[in-house]
């Protein structure tokens, strides 16, 4: 692929802006010399302003989401792709979020422009294990940890209970929940199954890769080592992660 092309997909302009880029002699090699816009150069290679390139198509971001702020392109409001530079909103083909976390809640979300690798986390087959730290306005039932693991809840409207889910209780109102499936408005709409109000949600894992001390509304790319993670905790037999319920009052 030619300098031009990579770098107008890449976010950085569009092909009359790039082509401005390279005549203006900001785009170089790694030792300074300046390139033109048919190279066919190696992505590690090419400087912008002395500066590397973004990562090439295979992005993985992980993203600390803020409260208030909407997992959309277009709604209204503060949206998850002001978070980023704005020629990552540009990049073809595009950065998608990995599934969605409601306006209210916060904690990882992933983006990436990989389709394939996008719907191998959020296929259903997969149960790709979700996990929250829950704030509660009621003290939990005594039963909430064994009746989420049950397999046999069912959420208002529906008709197919849930998986089994995880459920480790930290004190009567904090917990953390973590869900192999990804219902609308899930966690929030088991715990009113309970006759509960859902405070606050974070989400702080997926598969084994954890949100760690990101700060809320930061972001970063993430490594092969880490996008494997992802899938760590997916090798385990249906009935082992899913019945590891723990629960201390």
């Amino acid at each position: 692929m030619s300098l031009l092309r990579t770098l107008a997909n890449l976010g950085y302009g569009s092909r009359r802006e790039v082509q401005a880029l390279i005549a203006a002699g900001r785009v170089t090699d790694a030792h300074g010399a300046p390139l033109v816009a048919d190279t066919v150069s190696v992505h590690a290679e090419v400087r912008i302003d002395g500066q590397p390139l973004d990562p090439a198509h295979g992005l993985v971001l992980m993203l600390h989401k803020p409260r208030g702020v909407t997992c959309s392109h277009d709604d209204a409001g503060p949206l998850v792709y002001t978070l980023l530079p704005p020629r990552y909103r540009m990049r073809k083909p595009p950065l998608s979020s990995v599934g969605r976390l409601d306006r209210d809640t916060s904690g990882l979300l992933l983006l990436t422009d990989d389709g394939a690798l996008l719907q191998r986390i959020i296929s259903p087959r997969r149960h790709v294990p979700k996990t929250y730290r829950v704030e509660l306005a009621e003290d939990l039932r005594a039963d909430a940890a064994a009746l989420f693991a049950s397999g046999t809840l069912l959420l208002k409207g529906e008709r197919t209970p849930l998986l089994p889910a995880a459920l480790r209780v930290a004190d009567p109102r904090h917990a953390v929940l973590t869900l192999r499936e990804g219902r609308y408005h899930q966690a929030r709409r088991m715990f009113a199954a309970v006759g509960n109000h859902v405070l606050g949600l974070h989400r702080e894992g997926i598969g084994a890769l954890q949100l760690g001390d990101l700060a809320a509304g930061a972001w970063r790319p993430l490594a092969a080592d880490e996008i494997a993670r992802i899938f760590a905790a997916d090798a385990a037999p249906d009935g082992v992660a899913r019945a590891s319920v723990q629960s201390r009052a």
